[in-house]
């Protein structure tokens, strides 16, 4: 059942959402394959830590963190996930792996990759191992205000 602080968040802002549900599953990946959706439209939050303090880092369920762009887009010294017992306190009523990514939610910031800029709808995670979060990237970037990281963020390190 989705977590009724993130349902009041997304009605208070006025955005549409629906919900699909699954079996329970933990891993982005995994999600993608029981919810039968690409994993280049399942949005996976993970928890970084940017200079110690705790932020949100958004990215399709077929990728993963890269910690220097990270870095860099942040202008943070340091950048590195996040152990979960740093950070299971801060999603109140969702369970571990299911995070959603709504920063302004849990007072962190959030960084993204453009890569989920699409028109086909997104899943998120939704505080609940068996339920997505499904909105379109406009409605999500509208809500959250997110720092993008880039494909030329990622051709200039390369």
């Amino acid at each position: 059942m989705l977590s009724q602080r993130v349902v009041d968040y997304l009605h208070s802002h006025q955005v549409p959402f629906s919900a699909q549900h699954h079996p329970p599953a933990y891993s982005a990946q995994e999600i993608a394959e029981k919810a039968h959706i690409s994993g280049r439209w399942v949005a996976k939050t993970v928890v970084v830590k940017l200079d110690g303090r705790l932020a949100l880092c958004v990215i399709p369920a077929t990728e993963r963190v890269n910690f220097s762009i990270l870095r860099q887009v942040a202008g943070s010294h340091t950048a590195e996930l996040a152990e979960e017992d740093e950070f299971v306190d801060s999603f109140p009523s969702c369970e571990p792996g299911a995070m959603p990514p709504f920063g302004d939610l849990f007072g962190m910031s959030v960084f993204v990759s453009d890569t989920l800029k699409q028109e086909h709808p997104l899943a998120f995670g939704s505080g609940d191992a068996s339920e997505l979060l499904m909105l379109s990237w406009q409605d999500f970037n509208r809500l959250e205000h997110p720092v993008l990281m880039t494909d030329r963020q990622r051709r200039s390190m390369g």
